[in-house]
């Protein structure tokens, strides 16, 4: 690409609003549909808040106000150089739902978005009401299985040292961001990667993320979880994220994810006090709400009506 692109590009049509929201200090990108309680969005790497664009106006018309978000660093929301670590992450999420002018939310995050949907129920138990948790293990239960499951967890753990290095953020922008597809391609599940949606989605991940600066905050949350384990701060995180979670959760993880692992992420129960619900998708990969729409739309609805 000659040129970066806008964040502009992030604004797409469709039957929601764009605003700004100012939370925790910086200015977030939200995108809003619906009234009634709230359920926020949480997006992971390398995507941006288009990946729930299946599930918004379904979840709207059954009543709820939806937002979905462009987190730190990503999108059109801000991209200051710090802030990138588990507890500024978490209050991000907690500010976004008060200056939504919420006391509590549903939370439904993937990827990082599921990491900053544990540690918000266990750092800000009050605001979270209920949790759907897509492909994203409880933050504990990925440091033991990456320590404990070599072979496993470990070894398809290699981009979360990758990542370390230095200005790395320069290759995942390279050739029009040609690596976020080839992430794509080693972590969707093969059904969906035949598809014109697949193709016209990876193509808009790998613009937003050359928007200037993305890529670069995207690296700053890994090298923050893989820093932070031999640091003060790291061993606090830990040490909070060991609180029971009372919001009852849903944990939906495809079968063939093989970036983080089924039998990675199940361990996860042993974290949550409220009810909770396990289920893996047959023929899925790591990304179930763009491989399998209608069917994590089903399941969300489901699990919201039930509070």
């Amino acid at each position: 690409m000659a040129n970066p692109p806008d964040d502009v590009v992030v604004l797409h049509d469709g039957p929601w609003s764009h605003r700004f929201v100012s939370a925790n200090g910086s200015r977030f990108h939200v995108v809003e549909v619906g009234t009634g309680p709230l359920v926020l969005f949480l997006h992971g790497f390398p995507e941006y808040w288009w990946t729930w664009r299946h599930q918004l106006e379904p979840l709207a018309e059954a009543g709820y106000h939806v937002v979905a978000v462009d987190l730190r660093g990503y999108g059109a929301s801000d991209k200051p150089p710090r802030g990138y670590d588990g507890f500024t992450l978490a209050s991000d999420v907690s500010g976004l739902i008060r200056a939504l002018g919420e006391r509590d939310a549903m939370l439904v995050g993937h990827d990082w978005g599921g990491a900053l949907a544990w540690a918000t129920a266990a750092f800000h138990p009050r605001q979270v009401r209920r949790m759907v948790v897509i492909g994203s293990p409880h933050p504990l239960r990925l440091r033991a299985a990456i320590a404990g499951d070599p072979r496993g967890q470990l070894a398809a753990s290699r981009t979360l040292f990758t990542f370390q290095t230095p200005r790395y953020e320069h290759r995942v922008t390279a050739n029009d961001a040609a690596y976020v597809e080839s992430l794509f391609e080693k972590w969707a599940g093969p059904r969906w990667r035949e598809t014109d949606d697949y193709a016209q989605y990876t193509r808009a991940c790998r613009v937003a993320i050359q928007i200037p600066q993305a890529a670069f905050c995207a690296m700053e949350y890994y090298r923050w979880s893989l820093r932070s384990l031999t640091r003060p701060t790291g061993w606090r995180y830990a040490k909070l994220m060991q609180a029971d979670i009372t919001a009852p959760t849903l944990q939906l993880h495809g079968a063939d994810d093989t970036y983080l692992l089924p039998r990675t992420a199940e361990g996860s129960s042993r974290y949550v006090t409220g009810g909770y619900e396990w289920q893996v998708l047959d023929g899925v990969g790591h990304f179930p709400q763009a491989e399998q729409p209608d069917l994590v739309t089903e399941e969300l609805l489901r699990w919201a009506k039930a509070s």
